[in-house]
C-alpha cells in the first residue's frame, strides 16, 4: 500500500480518537488501533518512512501513536 494511503488512514484513525482530553489515552489507543488492525507490512512501512509521513501530512498524534509502536518493538 503506498504511504499515502497509510497516512491517511492513521490520520482517520487518529481523528476519532482526537476528541479525548487525554493525548495519552489517545495516543495508547490509536497504537492500540493500527497494531491489532493494520498488516505487519503496513506498520513496517509507515514506521520506516515516518518522516516522509509527517510530510504528508500525518497528524501530531497519529504520528505519536506510530512511534509507539515502534517504542513497543524495542521494549
Amino acid at each position: 500500500m503506498d504511504l499515502a494511503s497509510l497516512v491517511k488512514m492513521a490520520n482517520q484513525i487518529g481523528g476519532y480518537f482526537e476528541i479525548y482530553p487525554d493525548k495519552e489515552y489517545a495516543t495508547q489507543e490509536v497504537s492500540s488501533h493500527i497494531k491489532r488492525s493494520w498488516d505487519p507490512r503496513m506498520r513496517a512501512t509507515i514506521q520506516q518512512r515516518l518522516a516522509e509521513a509527517e510530510a504528508l501530512g500525518l497528524t501530531p498524534l497519529a504520528a505519536a501513536a506510530i512511534r509507539r509502536l515502534g517504542e513497543r518493538a524495542t521494549a
